[in-house]
């Protein structure tokens, strides 16, 4: 089995994407067995300057330190469960001592193979921000529009995401107000929507929601894992 490497973002989604890798493991690999797994995590503070700044290229940086730690330790590939962090991919890919996951590639996958058309798009400011600039392209050319909520409720999901989900805490007016966004979303045509932040899984019950969910984080763990036993 391959070694998966994690390049941890913030605690909540990165601890997410390990236990679902564990958990998942048990059907295919067996009682108490799983792929190695060496998770590397930064502290967010490291991170959100570079965020805010658009700095992609900064934004690399951490994640470059994370995937050298991580090749030291043995990691044959990487994943980073966080969406945001994709935006410095390319800075990323051009200096990598590793190959990674694409978590919108996954995504993009999950979505044609259950037939879905069009996706909303619920995540950070900066993967909503100017129309999901790394989910979009992913998904066009599978032939999937994307569409993101309106400013005032983009707004607001940020806002709980980095006020409230980053630090564990998971509301039910969060909640409520996070499936209300849900429901314009299909108003507005939406077949499905793509939990695009690792931590709003923790918030966003499937069984809530008037449409069919994308679940960034487990699906980038199941693919992480199918990566590790079979190459892809």
């Amino acid at each position: 089995m391959k070694h998966i490497g994690i390049v941890a973002c913030s605690a909540e989604g990165a601890a997410l994407c390990y236990q679902t890798i564990c958990r998942e493991a048990l059907a295919v690999v067996g009682k108490n067995d799983h792929p190695r797994i060496t998770l590397d995590s930064i502290p967010l503070a490291r991170w959100m300057p570079a965020f805010d700044a658009g700095d992609y290229a900064g934004v690399a940086r951490v994640m470059l330190e994370s995937a050298r730690l991580l090749a030291s330790a043995g990691a044959d590939f990487a994943i980073c469960p966080d969406n945001s962090a994709h935006l410095a991919w390319d800075h990323v890919q051009a200096e990598t001592p590793i190959p990674w996951l694409h978590i919108a590639r996954v995504v993009g996958e999950e979505a044609r193979r259950r037939g879905f058309r069009r996706v909303g798009i619920l995540g950070t400011r900066f993967t909503m921000g100017g129309g999901a600039p790394f989910y979009r392209p992913v998904l066009d050319a599978l032939a999937i529009e994307t569409i993101v909520p309106d400013p005032a409720d983009a707004e607001t999901v940020d806002r709980i995401i980095f006020a409230e989900l980053v630090d564990g805490v998971f509301t039910d007016a969060s909640r409520d107000f996070y499936n209300r966004v849900i429901a314009r979303l299909a108003d507005r045509g939406c077949d499905a929507v793509a939990l695009a932040c690792t931590e709003i899984p923790l918030l966003v019950r499937p069984e809530d929601v008037p449409l069919p969910t994308l679940d960034s984080t487990r699906l980038l763990a199941k693919a992480a894992l199918r990566e590790a036993l079979t190459g892809g």
